[in-house]
């Protein structure tokens, strides 16, 4: 023995004996073992893990610390032990020569070793302190180590200084108490944590993450998050009470990261492209390298090559977080090696209740491994799952960042491919894929890990009869696979289903004025119910599948434990069931029961996610715009502002172009008019100059930077002063001059809040005009060089237009000096043009200034010429008026109404300052609020009537049984296992066997049932509960949608039904399974061991504190979490259809900052949700533990009572127990967090509804109106009941037939009288009668189906044109077809491939405003009601059809009842009276002529429009 020898001069101290350390009542370890094994442990630990360690620092350097008493303290206390260590060797000197004998060589060694690891570790402190480290756990670990080991020898030297009093060496007994007494004061200072280093970004935070700074016992244990649940435990958390994000996990650390790599991606792909499919036929060209790639791939196209390589986005991923990601499998690993010791440890003690010879100490012993192992793996679990979910939480972050950069930049082409509710979904649905998936995906090496593992333990244990239960283990998974197959064809269709239903949702709450104006409501929930009805089949389908596979995982483990005890038991007589071999057994199987059922998810989840995987690498491969097409680098000498040199350009490459043979020149600082029929390609010209359009041939250039004014204003949901200043500062004396040139001051001075007033969503609360002004607003001033204005006068009254021409576009306006690209209709504004561009189907035939092409007589001349008489306008018009002051456009908006008169003289200022101050009135959209507190019971009877009682009550009867009798199968067991053995062999074995056969038949039988019932009460409640959801939607009034954001309202209709529908039924499953199981094991061990009644209520207790503790502040965590979610979509969504203002302001950064902020918000709220997640798993899990011990140690006091199998039984009942206590937790909170998902749908059956669509016993006549007779009495309304009124005192009798035009300026009023007119705001006094039937009595569908609206702007849906003209499909084909010629629109839908079924995309994109314009003249003709309402219906259309749906109105209402919002006076010249409204009170009412002789205010009007 070398060892001994080592240890001892003598070899008198051997280095291990069993009978002084095991056999015996008093153990203890030799003095050559404590020698060196104890003193060398912590030194091989320090030297192993110091040189990662130090690497590790290097690499993550968070700045210095400053040396503080703490660090000077720890730094003396290791160098101390440094000095003591020396101090053992230098005595070994002096004793070998002094002494009579030499020492032993392991006295030189081992604190020779021990001296250099101390040095190493003071050097380690000192270089963490400058690398920034606070809390180190590699130091604590050392010390906390260091200290065990040294436990064992300070018991056994005490022991020695008593029993062998003269063996004591006074120096060494000296040092080894003082080197103790610093062990202890070392290990407690590595327990503290040090200052904030310098510079570190947490000094400057208001409120940083106070992980940082934890120590490490408070990380690993995640006490550091317990500020925050006391908080939250006191009141509700808020906003202010979220930290900031760590640096790490922010949207600017992490986008770039994944948009680099999966750049790098694409580049490597499209050079191997460019290697294989290499194409010699290049057209020459010299204008830089991309052409030629642009070329190439025309050229793959014509091709068509094999297959060609994709990018891979999974790859982009794996670099980006493959390295964090790795530690959690370290982790996992740890942990599943350690699963296995709780069987272990359960053999031993049985064996060791069934030998009564073994010392008592064991048990003991056997109790506290298994209370540490139980703890370490926990919080190494915990870990794990804190690292996976910080993973999938950058993930997520990393993709939304991914799609909205994408979305930016995508061409027009693509952009059409996907709509915007799809591309939405990327960034809701798929994100949240790949998150849930991080968390389960290390199971894929996990779990056959675990499978190998359990296998070769219960081959120890069983022998060969294992592999029967291994053969029904084989068997499941096919089942399983196959099951999961099926059910992702189920996901794949009915997300589809949700997709199309989410879009049809989209359309109707964008154009929900529309449905309720035309009645349509009833037809579309029809076809959303048909969507939704598809939807509900495959959800059934798929809860029967899911049935299926919750029997078999249920089912499975007890199959496989009966068919080895069963083939164990019979194929050999001696075979034995005894309690050591049936319960260490049972607990193996129940470890294998966790992977088995995690494969088949893990493997379903990585289908989602591949799914998922692909629609994102789709979207972001899809092509971009080409970033050359528009040449900005002009040499600055060129005296052109732009040019097109042989332009043609398409929308897309498939497409023929729209533009053929472009050639402009257009100088610096003129005005350019373009002009031409609807649908010739005006708006598209610009777009080419933008580079929206895809260049197919020639050359664009345009000099300085861009200003866009769209012909539909896009306008965001923030403040009207955010929209103008669109993030360029704040330049007060230029503010004003724009906003007073743009004709908004009057506005200014209405609205609630100047301009602080809250635009809603797509400025629900500005007229067309007012809308169209703001955009034009934000252009000027941004100061920009180059103006491309698409149509802005069109949707504002003439006399604003030419106020606004004058002022900003015309020659002497604001942008003079500008280049100005002015699309227009209004043909008054031509001859101050520089220069003219007519174009006809996408070419531009005639150019050259006014004169010239009057004099040319080409396609110009006549073009006037049909309308000199119409707009016939002196020249000494232009000159602006200065009396005309008073008539600008005081507009209010149509949601605020009107406010009382404001004087509009110099005190406008003060009244600004004033309106200012109260910003709040001009809030608009209410955000989703968070809802605080419990949730209340009501939610749950309200889902459990959406269910019905009956099966309800089925399903928890059913429940009862299945686990009723799974506690008794095992009873039955452990009875069995302590059957007396005769002659080697049990008596009753085959009876014992067929009741445990019988009894997990009844199980199966129970668990089918349950599972089957729960599936189908929960589709019958979520069909129940759309259903009504969507019909208290429709039923809310217009005031309801302008409040409700939409994407609150979409997010409804996606994400709470979505949970409604797959979650909560299989959460309510869990809870249910998890409480019984929870509850059975507490009978179990009750019954085994009656001692632990005096802990279990204590731990209860506990248990229930933390868990109440817990959900108060994780389920406001998640409330918060959900409500910052929603901003982000709605953010999204207003990107999207912003992209072409956005790209040409050049604003793109700030829009994705904007996203980013928004995404880290939302992430504030959802990793203290995640932390406080583990917070709870290891509070619990060690609840679980104490519990293991308790009946661990009552077994072990009360062995001599207690057969074996019991002891069995209720030890491998504790042992399941801490998962099921974490699981039961998480459930409820689970439960409690989703349940808000049916709170929030029954939200909206509560709010104001509607007057009746149809009345029960209706007394119309069915062809009323008959006449057309419209008679208002008094009539004034309000927009809410706490503003004025918007229009009051209107009395007019307007007879059958006639023809009544309605004018003033925007704001006046106009709009609301319709409003009321169609009961979509409600009469605040006096009443419309129509034909003496009082409408206020009436249904509302009675109402509006009889008479009709051609809106202000043309909404469309997605759908065949049929479907837009007639969804109630009411109407045969001749007729529509008549319809449809009669709107000028019959020669384009003949032209269409599939006429009539010609689909139209989102809002009609693919027709122009003018053809939207005339399908909606088609729907008013359609119906040919008594009563027709036009509602500046000629805004956006040329004059030639402006001409034409004039002329149609007039020939084919000719003896109805016809009310016109006009804006071009010459429109309503010819009709029979024209009412003037002012500030919402009758101006004047009188036929035309007779006004004009009266020169009041309708004179000034005609006056300003040049009539007169």
């Amino acid at each position: 023995m070398g060892f001994d020898a080592f240890c001892s001069v003598d070899s008198s101290d051997p280095f291990w004996d069993w009978n002084r350390t095991w056999y015996t009542s008093n153990p203890d370890l030799t003095q050559c073992f404590q020698n060196t094994v104890l003193v060398w442990l912590p030194c091989l630990y320090l030297w192993l893990s110091a040189p990662i360690y130090l690497i590790y620092l290097r690499s993550h350097n968070h700045g210095y610390i400053c040396m503080s008493h703490l660090n000077k303290a720890k730094t003396a206390v290791g160098f101390l032990l440094w000095i003591i260590c020396w101090a053992d060797v230098f005595y070994s000197f002096w004793e070998r020569s002094h002494g009579s004998r030499a020492p032993a060589p392991v006295h030189l060694v081992s604190p020779t070793l021990l001296g250099f690891s101390m040095l190493l570790a003071t050097l380690l402190i000192q270089y963490e302190r400058m690398k920034g480290v606070q809390s180190s756990g590699v130091m604590l670990i050392y010390w906390l180590l260091a200290l065990v080991c040294a436990t064992v020898t300070f018991r056994s030297k005490i022991l020695q200084a008593l029993d062998q009093p003269s063996t004591v060496c006074v120096w060494r007994y000296t040092t080894f108490y003082i080197y103790y007494a610093l062990l202890l004061v070392a290990l407690f200072l590595s327990c503290l944590s040090d200052q904030l280093p310098l510079f570190s970004p947490a000094v400057k935070d208001p409120n940083p993450c106070p992980e940082f700074g934890a120590s490490f016992l408070s990380r690993i244990t995640f006490w550091w998050i317990t500020k925050m649940m006391i908080v939250g435990f006191k009141h509700p958390l808020e906003e202010k009470d979220l930290w900031s994000l760590n640096p790490d996990d922010r949207s600017q650390g992490v986008v770039p990261q994944l948009v680099h790599r999966w750049n790098t991606e694409c580049q490597k792909v499209k050079s191997t492209e460019q290697k294989t499919l290499y194409s010699p036929k290049r057209v020459q060209r010299n204008e830089g390298k991309q052409d030629g790639v642009v070329e190439e791939s025309e050229i793959l196209i014509v091709k068509k090559p094999h297959k060609t390589k994709e990018p891979s986005l999974f790859w982009a991923l794996c670099l980006t977080f493959g390295p964090y990601f790795f530690i959690s499998c370290f982790y996992k690993f740890i942990q599943d090696i350690l699963m296995f010791v709780g069987p272990e440890i359960l053999r031993l003690l049985i064996s060791f209740v069934n030998n009564s010879s073994a010392p008592s100490w064991q048990g003991f012993f056997y109790t506290a491994l298994l209370f540490i192992c139980t703890c370490v793996q926990s919080l190494i679990l915990q870990k794990y799952f804190h690292v996976c979910f910080v993973s999938g939480m950058r993930l997520r972050t990393a993709i939304i960042g991914a799609v909205y950069r994408k979305a930016l930049v995508i061409s027009s082409a693509a952009r059409r491919t996907s709509t915007v509710g799809e591309i939405v979904n990327l960034m809701s649905v798929d994100a949240q894929r790949f998150m849930d998936l991080i968390t389960y995906i290390n199971m894929i090496w996990s779990a056959p890990l675990q499978v190998v593992l359990a296998l070769y333990f219960l081959w120890q244990n069983l022998g060969p009869s294992v592999l029967a239960g291994v053969a029904v283990m084989v068997l499941m998974v096919p089942i399983n696979a196959v099951i999961a197959m099926k059910t992702k064809t189920y996901q794949v269709a009915q997300m589809k289903s949700k997709d199309n239903r989410i879009k049809l949702m989209n359309e109707m709450l964008n154009g929900i004025k529309v449905l309720k104006l035309y009645a349509w409501e009833l037809a579309f929930k029809d076809k959303v119910s048909e969507i939704r009805e598809s939807e509900l089949r495959v959800l059934k389908k798929a809860a029967y599948l899911g049935a299926v596979s919750t029997f078999t995982w249920v089912c499975a483990p007890f199959l496989v434990a009966l068919s080895t005890f069963t083939v164990y038991v019979l194929s050999d007589e001696e075979n034995v069931l005894d309690a050591e071999k049936a319960f260490v057994s049972l607990a193996l199987f129940n470890i294998l029961r966790f992977p088995l059922n995690m494969l088949p998810m893990v493997i379903s989840s990585m289908v989602q996610a591949s799914v998922s995987l692909k629609r994102l690498r789709v979207f972001l491969s899809h092509e971009e715009l080409q970033e050359d097409s528009v040449d900005h680098n002009i040499v600055a000498g060129s005296p052109h502002s732009i040019s097109i040199v042989e332009g043609v350009f398409s929308w897309s490459r498939s497409e023929s172009p729209t533009l053929k043979r472009l050639n402009v020149c257009i100088p610096e600082g003129s005005l350019v008019a373009v002009v031409g029929h609807v649908g010739s390609g005006k708006s598209s010209l610009l777009s080419a100059l933008l580079g929206e359009m895809d260049k197919l041939e020639g050359a664009v250039a345009v000099k300085g930077s861009v200003a866009y004014v769209p012909q539909q204003a896009w306008i965001q949901n923030s403040t009207l002063k955010d929209n103008i200043m669109f993030g360029q500062e704040r330049m007060e004396t230029w503010y004003q001059r724009v906003v007073e040139a743009c004709a908004l001051q009057p506005d200014l001075e209405i609205l609630p809040a100047g301009d602080e007033t809250e635009i809603g969503e797509k400025g629900v609360n500005l007229s067309g005009g007012q809308k169209q002004r703001v955009s034009l607003a934000r252009a000027v001033y941004c100061d920009r060089a180059v103006y491309l204005l698409d149509d802005p006068l069109s949707a504002v009254d003439a006399h604003v237009g030419k106020h606004i021409f004058d002022q900003v576009i015309g020659p002497q306006g604001l942008l003079k000096d500008k280049t100005r690209v002015l699309v227009t209709h209004g043909l008054s504004y031509l001859p101050q043009a520089n220069l003219i561009l007519v174009m006809v189907e996408g070419e531009i035939t005639e150019m050259g200034s006014y004169q010239q092409l009057m004099a040319t007589e080409g396609a110009f001349a006549d073009f006037l010429r049909t309308y000199a008489a119409v707009e016939h306008s002196d020249n000494d018009e232009l000159e602006p008026k200065k009396g005309s002051k008073g008539m600008e456009n005081g507009s209010v908006t149509t949601l605020v109404g009107s406010a009382s008169k404001l004087p509009q003289t110099g005190k406008e200022a003060e009244v600004l300052n004033k309106k200012v101050k109260n910003a709040e009135v001009g809030k608009l959209t209410e955000a989703d609020k968070a809802s605080t507190g419990r949730v209340k019971l009501s939610v749950f009877c309200a889902y459990m009537k959406a269910i019905g009682v009956l099966l309800s009550f089925i399903s928890l009867l059913l429940f009862l049984t299945h686990h009723l009798v799974s506690l008794f199968s095992n009873y039955w067991l452990s009875l069995w296992t302590d059957d007396p053995v005769i002659n080697g062999t049990q008596p009753y074995r085959e009876m014992r066997l067929g009741v445990y056969g019988a009894l997990g038949l009844t199980q199966g039988v129970a668990v089918f049932g349950y599972s089957l019932s729960m599936s189908i009460g929960g589709i019958l409640a979520s069909r129940y509960l759309h259903q009504s959801m969507l019909y208290d939607v429709l039923r809310s009034p217009m005031s309801f949608f302008e409040q409700t954001p939409s994407g609150n309202l979409v997010n409804r209709f996606a994400k709470e039904m979505d949970t409604i529908d797959s979650l909560i039924p299989s959460i309510i499953k869990m809870f249910m399974g998890s409480m019984f199981n929870v509850v059975g094991s507490c009978v179990i061990i009750l019954i085994a061991t009656p001692l632990v009644t005096v802990i279990i209520p204590f731990l209860g207790l506990l248990y229930f504190f933390v868990q109440r503790f817990y959900v108060a502040s994780s389920r406001q965590l998640k409330r918060l979490e959900s409500v910052s979610r929603s901003p982000i979509y709605t953010h999204f969504n207003e990107t999207l259809l912003g992209t072409s203002v956005i790209r040409a302001f050049g604003e793109q950064a700030r829009f994705i900052r904007e996203s980013d902020q928004r995404v880290d918000h939302n992430q504030k709220a959802y990793y203290p949700g995640i932390v406080a997640n583990r917070w709870l798993a290891v509070r619990l899990e060690f609840v679980g533990s104490c519990i293991v011990s308790c009946a661990a140690l009552f077994a072990v006091i009360a062995r001599a009572s207690l057969s074996p199998g019991i002891v069995g039984l209720s030890i491998s009942y504790a042992l399941q127990l801490t998962a099921s206590l974490t699981w039961l937790v998480r459930m409820s909170s689970e439960v409690e967090t989703n349940i808000v998902a049916v709170e929030k749908v029954k939200e909206y059956s509560d709010t104001k509804k509607e007057a009746e669509w149809k009345h029960e016993a209706s007394t119309l006549s069915p062809g009323w109106p008959t006449e057309g007779c419209i008679d208002i009495r008094g009539f004034g309304l309000r927009y809410r009941h706490d503003l004025d009124l918007a229009i009051r005192n209107i009395t007019i009798k307007i007879d059958a037939g006639e023809k009544v035009g309605i004018v003033g300026r925007t704001g006046a009023g106009k709009s609301s009288l319709t409003l009321g007119l169609f009961r979509i705001i409600e009469a605040a006094e006096g009443q419309i009668l129509i034909d003496g039937v009082d409408i206020a009595q009436l249904g509302l569908h009675e109402l509006r189906s009889r008479i009709t609206i051609i809106p202000q702007d043309p909404v469309m849906f997605s759908g065949s044109l049929r479907m837009n003209l007639d969804p109630f499909n009411s109407y045969t084909d001749e007729e529509v077809w008549r319809a449809v010629e009669f709107s000028h629109l019959k020669s384009f839908v003949s032209g269409l491939p599939d006429k009539l079924n010609h689909e139209c995309s989102e809002g009609g994109e693919n027709l122009s405003v003018g053809q939207r314009q005339l399908l909606c003249l088609a729907r008013a003709l359609l119906r040919k009601t008594k009563i027709l309402v036009l509602d500046e219906a000629t805004a956006a259309v040329d004059m030639e059809t402006d001409n034409l749906i004039q002329s149609t109105i007039r020939s084919q209402f000719e003896d109805s009842t016809v009310l016109t919002i006009a804006h071009r006076l010459n429109t309503i010249m010819d009709y029979t009276r024209v009412l003037v409204l002012d500030k919402g009170e009758i101006a004047e009412f009188d036929s035309p002529s007779n006004l004009i002789a009266q020169r009041g205010s309708f004179f000034k009007m005609a006056k300003d429009s040049g009539l007169v």
